[in-house]
């Protein structure tokens, strides 16, 4: 099992021990502590990818300024708030912020347990699906600006005449950029064709 990282961030001593005493019985956990925000916010850009138990009330940058910065400058990171004196507004904010979730101090152990484990699967979620797009935006760099012109030809649904017609060149032409871009994109059919556009994000208007 690859290692997650943990980081906690709480100006309160006694918290932080309790927290990593609690998470270190999970397995896999490398488990790492900030005292400030901003001792944190120093490190960040050296940090392994995980997820991140803020504290919201603490000297210095306060965890709501801490939790927009991180979500601001890296993707990184699954954020999960924790504070004394919760209210609904400052749960608002912090989800609205980027935070995958917002509990009170103490918290249950089973709850927080199950944050964290749901936080590491949404940020596990989210890196697959930003390296997919990222493998099919490299492919579809690999293609001409005509072979880009048929491909949304293609995925508006036009038969080759159509496209043929719009691009001002005849349909055999357009069979080429069809079969050149098909394997450049190294797939077989029109679904496989969209499901690398669709991954790469493609705007299609």
């Amino acid at each position: 099992m690859s290692a997650r990282h943990l980081y906690i961030v709480d100006d309160d001593d006694v918290v932080r021990a309790s927290l990593r005493g609690l998470m270190s019985t999970q397995p896999g956990l490398e488990i790492r502590e900030f005292a400030s925000g901003d001792r944190f916010l120093e490190a960040m850009h050296d940090l392994e990818p995980g997820c991140l138990l803020l504290d919201l009330l603490m000297p210095g940058r306060q965890g709501m300024e801490v939790l927009q910065i991180v979500s601001r400058e890296s993707a990184r990171f699954a954020v999960i708030m924790l504070t004394g004196q919760g209210d609904i507004p400052a749960v608002v904010q912090a989800m609205q912020f980027g935070a995958v979730n917002f509990l009170e101090k103490p918290c249950d152990h089973r709850t927080l347990i199950t944050a964290v484990n749901n936080a590491f699967f949404q940020l596990q979620h989210e890196q697959q699906q930003r390296m997919s797009r990222e493998m099919a935006r490299a492919k579809l760099d690999l293609l001409s600006g005509r072979e880009l012109d048929v491909l949304h030809g293609l995925i508006e649904g036009l038969p080759n005449k159509l496209i043929a017609h719009q691009l001002e060149i005849s349909p055999r032409t357009v069979e080429i950029y069809r079969a050149n871009l098909m394997e450049k994109l190294g797939v077989r059919s029109l679904s496989e064709v969209l499901r690398i556009t669709f991954a790469a994000g493609m705007d299609l208007k």
